[in-house]
This record gives C-alpha cells, structure tokens and sequence, in this order.
C-alpha cells in the first residue's frame, strides 16, 4: 500500500510493552513518541490521578493511557494538561486581590518591606499548544501585550498606601506556591474503572521539541580511492524534561505528520581512529519497521534537556569509491517553464542558457561486499583527504537522501579547478504541423590537469518524452527516461568536443 500510515498507528506497534525506564522513539521531523510506565492504585469507579513528568511540547490528542495486560478496563473520563509551571508572573496571578509582601531596594538605602494589594497580575498564559495550534500570529499577538500594546492588559497594577501604580513596587514576597500552581508541565485524569486494581499502565504521547539527524565523516587517502567513513547520529533535546537511562531508537523515512494549519511555531528557536573492529557489539543496530527504518541504540541513555548527544552507528574502512567529474552545462529556470508543456516543446529560447563548471563526484556502493552495506538515513556528509604531510584537509561536504543498502551513492563535493564546459546550442527547427522539432548541441570541455581525465556529460532532454539520437560524435549510455551520458576521455591541456542531434516527436 503506497499511502502512508497514521502516527497512531506507530505509536502502538511502537508501545507494544511496558519499560520501566523512559522510551523515545524519535523521528528526523522534529518530534519524538515517548514511552513511560504510570504506576496506578484504583479502586472501582471513579479515580482522580495525575502524571508530573511530561514535556514541555506534549501534545495532548495524542496521548495513550491504557493497562498493557489488558486485566483492567480504563475510560478516560477527563483529560488535562498543564504546562504553566510556577513563575512570578504566574503567583501574582495566583494572589490577584490579595495583599502580600513587596521587598523594596534602593541604593545607598536600607532594604524595607513594603505591603502592596494586587489588583492586577498582569499575566498572560502562552501555551506552546496554543503557539502551535494557532501559529505565530498568535505569539506576536502575545507578545505585542507582553509590550504594552493598546489592548495590553499585561501591566501589572497594585496598590500601595491607597495610591494606585502600574508595575511592581518591589521583589514579591509570597506567602505560598498557591494552591494552583504546578512546577513542572502535568497531565491529570479522571479515570473510570470497572474494577480495583494495582498495575503499571502505558503512557504514550507524542511531543514535539526532539529531533535527530546523521552526519558522516569521510576520509580519503593521499593516494588511492579507499575510503573511511564514520557516521554519527546527533540526537537534540529541546522537549523540557530530562530522559534518565532511556531506550532511544530512531525514525528513518518520510512520515506523514499533519502540519497546524494556520502556521506553526518550531520548538527549537572528528572524529579519529577510523581503525574498524568487527568484534565488538555496534553501539546501533538497524531493521526495516513498516516503511521505514529504525535504528536502536544498544545501550541506554541519559538525555537531558536542552542537551545534544551524539552516538557512533556506523564505522566503515576500505570503502571502494571513485572520483567523478560531471559536466551538467544546462541551466533552466523552472519558475518560468514549468507547467508549460506547448513553450518546452517549441520555444527556442528553451535550454539555451549554460554553465561552465564541471562537478567533483564521490560515487561508492552502500553494500555488505564494500564494507558498508546499511540503510544509511539522509544527512550532511563531510569529505576530508590526507595531504602528503599526512594532515586532514575539508574538500568539500553534502548532504545525501535516504539511501537503502545495494544503491550507490554520487555526492558532489564542489566543483573541479582545472577543468571547464561550454554547452553551445547550434541549431533548431520545430514542424508544428507535422508534430516535431530537432536540436543540435556542442559541448567542449578542456583539461587544464597534468594527467588525463574522463568527464562524463549529462545531457538532459527535456523538450518531449519521445526522442531519438539522430546524429551523435560519440557514444552515449541512457541513464533515465530522459537523460543521456557522454563519458568523454580527456588528456591533459586537450580540448575535446561533443556534439549531436537530438529528435523529438509528439
């Protein structure tokens, strides 16, 4: 089945039993399923509990609380959430109408304690629910209150003495926390069971603020193609609680999320030793989980908040690769053709502008026989090549898709110094009336290394799905529905040029 599944679903299968400590599942799309094990005490019929270790970024539809052996029958009655933890702000809220204790300093002045009534708090609640439900004209709108806009009612007013004053006379001084207040994000519940149990039951959620992503080091020699590669997952914590000894695995793929829609506020505002050692237990192994792929971390884990962590998940040396250098000399602006199926096939003006820069590829195979041989998830990779002085140097960095084990991967890690294209459109003639146009092209390309090169030429034939190769200088691979290949051999401070004519009917 090609459409994709709900998350629901996922947090099921992926809550499939009870961990005595946290769980995370966090996918690359900046949210996470945490796992947690609520120990209960009811007793038939109505119970009032609450759970105080959630995040900051909970979203509360998606929550799942249930008995795991399915012994006992759970409805859920009500649902809350808070995330206010206590705050100034918060207990003025608190003690609106009440008189409390104001410490005043001044300077070269005694401290006194003033007694000021609050009228006014002040306060005005921002939940991160509601920045993301609603978006950011709702935290602009917070925010221009926060500010004393024309309808701010966000000024604090008390009384003091009798006189009225905007803005606090000093320090507040609170009797208590107030009866309200909580000081970590919550969910409560009122429960009906159908009978008197003691179990631990399964809370699920799904939470925004945590994301993971990989990134791969790769090393080349001063001479030859082998490469090394060590790749690392870089997990990021921004969900407000600490995850003591967590079970972390990690989403790779594509999967679908409903995005708020009327906007969304996001709530994140080398390695050495590359010698690999096959006896030891990888610190991440991976399967295939429905479409996707999940990475587990063999190990548990503290991940605190506000806290980045990284783990090693793949370790590679003697990688065969091979450095490629692309000529792809047509520049297209896609704003201005795209959808316009009659001016791609007729318009002269189409294809006629160029590039001059020939690309520098890394092409190696992601398989069990070059040393590699695992779903590798999509994320930036950094190419580094040994000098003669045997010094690392950058040469140049990408990122790469989700790619599959068996599939090769061509990175392009800038562009060559000494080698230069020139795409020249030499001829067209379009017969509307009898339904085809033919082009010409001539490609030089010119070598200003000391030693020989091969350049391979992508020529892309755009105009219509239907064509032929009429006229050609040299041979040519077709590498798509679409897409021709010219691997050009290239001796040093040599010129060589390609040509040929391309047919199209429609």
């Amino acid at each position: 089945m090609n459409m994709k599944k709900s998350l629901a679903l996922l947090i099921v299968a992926a809550s499939a039993s009870v961990h005595a400590e946290p769980a995370l599942t966090i996918y690359n799309q900046n949210f996470a399923v945490v796992r947690d094990s609520v120990p209960l005490d009811l007793k038939a019929g109505i119970n009032d509990l609450s759970f105080n270790n959630t995040t900051a970024h909970l979203e509360p539809d998606s929550v799942i609380l249930r008995d795991p052996a399915g012994k006992l029958s759970l409805q859920i009655l009500e649902q809350n959430y808070r995330n206010d933890p206590v705050s100034q702000e918060l207990l003025l809220s608190l003690f609106e109408g009440k008189t409390i204790d104001f410490l005043v300093h001044e300077q070269n002045k005694p401290d006194q304690v003033v007694k000021g009534k609050i009228i006014r708090s002040g306060y005005v609640a921002h939940s991160q629910q509601a920045m993301q439900r609603y978006g950011r004209q709702y935290a602009m709108d917070q925010s221009a209150m926060a500010y004393g806009g024309d309808f701010s009612p966000s000024q604090p007013i008390i009384e003091v003495d009798g006189k009225i004053q905007f803005g606090l006379p000093g320090q507040p001084i609170f009797p208590s926390l107030g009866d309200d207040a909580i000081l970590k994000p919550m969910l409560s519940w009122k429960l009906q069971a159908d009978k008197a149990g003691k179990f631990d039951a399964e809370l699920a959620y799904v939470t925004g603020g945590m994301t993971w992503e990989a990134d791969y080091n790769v090393v080349a020699p001063e001479k030859g193609e082998l490469l090394e590669i060590v790749g690392w997952v870089t997990m990021d914590n921004q969900s407000g609680r600490t995850f003591e000894n967590a079970k972390i695995k990690l989403m790779a793929g594509d999967v679908n999320k409903i995005r708020p829609q009327r906007g969304e506020m996001d709530a994140n505002v080398f390695a050495g030793g590359f010698a690999a050692s096959r006896a030891k237990a990888p610190p991440v192994t991976e399967k295939a989980f429905d479409e996707y792929h999940l990475y587990t971390l063999q190990r548990a884990t503290t991940l605190r908040d506000r806290e980045t962590k990284q783990v090693e998940f793949v370790r590679a040396a003697g990688v065969k690769s091979e450095k490629v250098f692309v000529y792809d000399g047509l520049k297209v602006d896609w704003n201005r053709w795209r959808g316009n199926t009659e001016s791609l096939r007729r318009n002269e003006e189409f294809g006629t502008d160029s590039d001059t820069k020939v690309a520098v590829m890394r092409e190696f195979k992601n398989s069990e026989a070059n040393h590699l041989g695992m779903p590798l998830p999509k994320g930036r990779v950094r190419f580094y090549k040994q000098d003669d002085d045997k010094r690392l140097e950058f040469t140049g960095e990408n990122m790469i898709d989700h790619t599959p084990k068996d599939e090769t991967l061509r990175i392009c890690t800038g562009n060559a110094f000494d080698l230069t294209g020139e795409r020249k459109r030499t001829a067209f003639k379009v017969d509307s009336s009898n339904h085809w146009a033919d082009e010409s092209f001539e490609i030089k390309l010119r070598n200003h290394k000391k030693e020989p090169v091969e350049i391979r030429v992508v020529e892309h034939l755009y105009r219509w799905i239907n064509w032929d190769i009429v006229d050609k200088s040299d041979t040519f691979l077709q590498t798509n529905a679409q897409e021709i290949e010219f691997r050009v051999q290239i001796q040093p401070d040599e010129e060589k040029v390609v040509t040929y004519k391309v047919h199209y009917s429609w």
